[in-house]
C-alpha cells in the first residue's frame, strides 16, 4: 500500500482545511485509515482513524468535536476536515494504514504515507 497525503497550508486560527489521504494497492475491507501529525521536538500524535465501511471512527482528545475523518473507498482516500483550528495544532500531518482492529498507536500501522506540513498562525 502507498500512501500520499495532501491538503496541507497555512490558515489562520479558527479557519479550516481539509486533507487528503490517496491510498494504492491492496485495500481491503479490513484496512483502517489513520491521520498523525507531528510538531518539533514532540513525538508523533494521535489524531483520528476510521474503518473501512466508515462504521467506526476514533479520535484523540484534543481534536474531538473539530476534526472530522471519513473516507471514499471508491476513490481510496481518506479525508480529515479540520475546523475551528487553533496554533497548537501546527504539525506534520500523515497519513497510516493497517490491516485489523481500530488502532490508535502508530507502531501498530504498518504504512504510511509522507507528511504534509499544516501551520496555523494566531
Amino acid at each position: 500500500v502507498q500512501l500520499q497525503a495532501s491538503g496541507g497550508g497555512l490558515v489562520q486560527a479558527g479557519g479550516s482545511l481539509r486533507l487528503s489521504c490517496a491510498a494504492s494497492g491492496r485495500i481491503s475491507t479490513d484496512s483502517v485509515m489513520a491521520w498523525f501529525r507531528q510538531a518539533p521536538g514532540k513525538e508523533r500524535e494521535f489524531v483520528a482513524a476510521i474503518t473501512y465501511y466508515s462504521s467506526s471512527t476514533y479520535y484523540g482528545d484534543s481534536v474531538k468535536g473539530r476534526f472530522t475523518i471519513s473516507r471514499d473507498n471508491a476513490k481510496n482516500t481518506a479525508y480529515l476536515q479540520m475546523n475551528s483550528l487553533k496554533p497548537e495544532d501546527t504539525a506534520v500531518y500523515f497519513c497510516a494504514a493497517r490491516y485489523g482492529a481500530l488502532q490508535s498507536e502508530a507502531r501498530l500501522f504498518n504504512y504510511w504515507g509522507q507528511g504534509t506540513q499544516v501551520t496555523v498562525s494566531s
